[in-house]
Protein backbone atom coordinates (compact mmCIF):
# COMPACT_ATOMS: atom_id res chain seq x y z
CA UNK A 1 0.00 0.00 0.00
CA UNK A 2 2.71 2.48 0.95
CA UNK A 3 4.66 1.72 -2.22
CA UNK A 4 1.63 2.39 -4.41
CA UNK A 5 0.86 5.57 -2.49
CA UNK A 6 4.45 6.69 -3.01
CA UNK A 7 4.12 5.98 -6.73
CA UNK A 8 0.95 8.10 -6.73
CA UNK A 9 2.90 10.91 -5.08
CA UNK A 10 5.60 10.55 -7.75
CA UNK A 11 2.91 10.90 -10.42
CA UNK A 12 0.95 13.73 -8.76
CA UNK A 13 3.78 16.03 -7.63
CA UNK A 14 5.48 16.49 -11.02
CA UNK A 15 2.15 16.59 -12.86
CA UNK A 16 0.80 19.35 -10.63
CA UNK A 17 4.11 21.24 -10.71
CA UNK A 18 4.19 21.05 -14.50
CA UNK A 19 0.61 22.21 -15.05
CA UNK A 20 0.92 24.93 -12.41
CA UNK A 21 4.04 26.34 -14.08
CA UNK A 22 3.30 25.62 -17.76
CA UNK A 23 -0.41 26.21 -18.28
CA UNK A 24 -0.28 29.90 -17.29
CA UNK A 25 2.42 30.37 -19.95
CA UNK A 26 0.31 28.72 -22.66
CA UNK A 27 -3.13 30.04 -21.68
CA UNK A 28 -4.60 33.24 -20.30
CA UNK A 29 -6.76 32.35 -17.34
CA UNK A 30 -9.49 34.68 -16.10
CA UNK A 31 -8.58 37.17 -13.39
CA UNK A 32 -12.02 38.10 -12.05
CA UNK A 33 -13.36 35.96 -9.23
CA UNK A 34 -16.69 35.25 -11.00
CA UNK A 35 -14.94 34.14 -14.19
CA UNK A 36 -12.45 32.03 -12.22
CA UNK A 37 -15.26 30.34 -10.30
CA UNK A 38 -17.13 29.71 -13.55
CA UNK A 39 -14.09 28.04 -15.11
CA UNK A 40 -13.49 25.87 -12.05
CA UNK A 41 -17.15 24.86 -11.79
CA UNK A 42 -17.10 23.87 -15.46
CA UNK A 43 -13.94 21.82 -14.91
CA UNK A 44 -15.59 20.21 -11.88
CA UNK A 45 -18.33 18.88 -14.12
CA UNK A 46 -15.73 16.24 -14.99
CA UNK A 47 -15.45 15.39 -11.28
CA UNK A 48 -19.24 15.21 -11.02
CA UNK A 49 -19.32 12.98 -14.09
CA UNK A 50 -17.49 10.32 -12.03
CA UNK A 51 -20.39 10.43 -9.56
CA UNK A 52 -22.83 10.01 -12.46
CA UNK A 53 -20.81 7.02 -13.72
CA UNK A 54 -20.86 5.47 -10.25
CA UNK A 55 -24.62 6.05 -9.91
CA UNK A 56 -25.15 4.44 -13.30
CA UNK A 57 -23.08 1.41 -12.26
CA UNK A 58 -25.24 0.92 -9.17
CA UNK A 59 -28.47 1.50 -11.09
CA UNK A 60 -27.52 -1.04 -13.74
CA UNK A 61 -26.92 -3.74 -11.14
CA UNK A 62 -30.10 -2.84 -9.27
CA UNK A 63 -32.11 -2.97 -12.52
CA UNK A 64 -30.71 -6.37 -13.51
CA UNK A 65 -30.61 -8.02 -10.08
CA UNK A 66 -33.81 -9.25 -8.45
CA UNK A 67 -31.98 -9.38 -5.10
CA UNK A 68 -31.03 -5.70 -5.33
CA UNK A 69 -34.27 -4.31 -6.83
CA UNK A 70 -35.87 -3.45 -3.48
CA UNK A 71 -33.08 -0.99 -2.61
CA UNK A 72 -30.50 -0.59 0.12
CA UNK A 73 -33.10 0.21 2.79
CA UNK A 74 -34.40 -3.34 2.58
CA UNK A 75 -31.20 -5.34 2.86
CA UNK A 76 -27.48 -5.57 2.36
CA UNK A 77 -26.22 -5.31 -1.20
CA UNK A 78 -25.59 -8.51 -3.12
CA UNK A 79 -22.02 -9.50 -3.90
CA UNK A 80 -22.57 -8.18 -7.42
CA UNK A 81 -23.61 -4.76 -6.11
CA UNK A 82 -21.01 -4.44 -3.33
CA UNK A 83 -18.15 -3.00 -5.43
CA UNK A 84 -20.29 -0.53 -7.44
CA UNK A 85 -21.97 0.64 -4.21
CA UNK A 86 -18.62 1.08 -2.45
CA UNK A 87 -17.23 2.89 -5.49
CA UNK A 88 -20.23 5.23 -5.50
CA UNK A 89 -19.89 5.99 -1.79
CA UNK A 90 -16.17 6.68 -2.03
CA UNK A 91 -16.53 8.72 -5.22
CA UNK A 92 -19.24 10.89 -3.64
CA UNK A 93 -16.97 11.57 -0.68
CA UNK A 94 -13.94 12.33 -2.84
CA UNK A 95 -15.93 14.50 -5.27
CA UNK A 96 -17.33 16.64 -2.46
CA UNK A 97 -13.89 17.22 -0.98
CA UNK A 98 -12.40 17.93 -4.41
CA UNK A 99 -15.06 20.38 -5.54
CA UNK A 100 -14.93 22.35 -2.28
CA UNK A 101 -11.14 22.53 -2.52
CA UNK A 102 -11.25 23.56 -6.18
CA UNK A 103 -13.81 26.30 -5.58
CA UNK A 104 -11.81 27.61 -2.63
CA UNK A 105 -8.62 27.55 -4.70
CA UNK A 106 -10.37 29.57 -7.41
CA UNK A 107 -10.53 32.46 -4.93
CA UNK A 108 -6.73 32.56 -4.54
CA UNK A 109 -5.16 35.19 -6.78
CA UNK A 110 -3.00 34.31 -9.75
CA UNK A 111 -3.17 31.95 -12.68
CA UNK A 112 -1.29 29.10 -11.00
CA UNK A 113 -4.20 28.11 -8.72
CA UNK A 114 -6.52 27.73 -11.71
CA UNK A 115 -3.93 25.66 -13.55
CA UNK A 116 -3.55 23.52 -10.43
CA UNK A 117 -7.29 22.87 -10.40
CA UNK A 118 -7.19 21.69 -14.02
CA UNK A 119 -4.34 19.33 -13.20
CA UNK A 120 -6.22 18.11 -10.13
CA UNK A 121 -9.27 17.30 -12.23
CA UNK A 122 -7.14 15.21 -14.60
CA UNK A 123 -5.57 13.39 -11.65
CA UNK A 124 -9.02 12.87 -10.13
CA UNK A 125 -9.97 10.98 -13.31
CA UNK A 126 -6.83 8.87 -13.17
CA UNK A 127 -7.40 8.22 -9.47
CA UNK A 128 -11.01 7.15 -9.85
CA UNK A 129 -10.26 4.87 -12.80
CA UNK A 130 -7.37 3.14 -11.05
CA UNK A 131 -9.32 2.94 -7.78
CA UNK A 132 -12.17 1.16 -9.55
CA UNK A 133 -9.87 -1.20 -11.44
CA UNK A 134 -7.95 -2.01 -8.26
CA UNK A 135 -10.98 -2.42 -6.00
CA UNK A 136 -11.32 -6.20 -6.43
CA UNK A 137 -7.67 -6.58 -5.33
CA UNK A 138 -8.15 -5.17 -1.82
CA UNK A 139 -6.62 -2.17 -0.11
CA UNK A 140 -3.32 -2.55 -1.93
CA UNK A 141 -5.13 -2.55 -5.26
CA UNK A 142 -6.98 0.63 -4.35
CA UNK A 143 -4.01 2.49 -2.85
CA UNK A 144 -2.70 4.16 -6.00
CA UNK A 145 -6.20 5.34 -6.95
CA UNK A 146 -7.01 6.64 -3.49
CA UNK A 147 -3.72 8.52 -3.22
CA UNK A 148 -3.94 9.91 -6.75
CA UNK A 149 -7.42 11.21 -5.96
CA UNK A 150 -6.56 12.59 -2.52
CA UNK A 151 -3.08 14.09 -2.86
CA UNK A 152 -4.12 16.94 -5.19
CA UNK A 153 -6.94 17.78 -2.81
CA UNK A 154 -4.55 17.97 0.13
CA UNK A 155 -2.40 20.33 -1.92
CA UNK A 156 -5.38 22.50 -2.78
CA UNK A 157 -6.50 22.73 0.85
CA UNK A 158 -2.97 23.54 1.99
CA UNK A 159 -2.63 26.23 -0.69
CA UNK A 160 -5.89 27.88 0.37
CA UNK A 161 -5.06 27.69 4.08
CA UNK A 162 -1.65 29.28 3.44
CA UNK A 163 -3.35 32.03 1.40
CA UNK A 164 -5.81 32.67 4.23
CA UNK A 165 -3.01 32.88 6.79
CA UNK A 166 -1.07 35.28 4.54
CA UNK A 167 -4.17 37.44 4.13
CA UNK A 168 -4.77 37.51 7.90
CA UNK A 169 -1.12 38.31 8.67
CA UNK A 170 -1.05 40.93 5.93
CA UNK A 171 -4.06 42.71 7.44
CA UNK A 172 -2.69 42.62 10.97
Amino acid sequence: MRRRSLIAFLVCAPTLALVTLALPVWFNFPTGVAERLALVLRADLVVALWVVIAIRMVAKVRFESKDDNPGSAFGAPSARLAVPAAFLQNTLEQAFIAIVGHVALATVEGEAPIAYVLGSVALFCLGRATFLLGYPHGAGGRAFGVATTALPMLGAYAWVIIAIVRDVIGKA
